[in-house]
């Protein structure tokens, strides 16, 4: 497989594209392109229909950006939340070898 540019056609509304991807990136960049077509399209249903297409993509791209962003704080205070839980258990189970080895007399 190689991971040369090739060119992709992409149509974002009514309009077609024509991007560099490398072969293993493909599928992805056609869904990304989808995806974008969707937003762009609901935001062009939604009573804006006066906007231009470059108008429609710069909201679009806001929107998904502002999703991304809420995505990602979700993760990161979720990894944030996990973390704590492991260094409260780390504290109990250092706390029960203590004592087992006080009880024990191990050193």
């Amino acid at each position: 497989m190689s991971d040369q540019p090739r060119p992709v056609n992409i149509r974002l509304l009514d309009k077609e594209y024509t991007v560099a991807c490398p072969e293993d990136e493909r599928e992805g960049l056609l869904e990304s392109a989808q995806y974008l077509t969707g937003k762009m399209q609901e935001i062009r249903e939604g009573g804006k229909n006066l906007l231009g297409a470059e108008r429609i993509a710069v909201m679009a791209a806001l929107n998904i950006a502002h999703e991304f962003l809420q995505q990602k704080q979700g993760s990161d205070e979720y990894r944030h939340s996990m973390s704590e839980g492991i260094r409260q258990l780390e504290e109990k189970i250092e706390r029960s070898l203590g004592r087992r080895s006080e009880i024990e007399g191990v050193d």
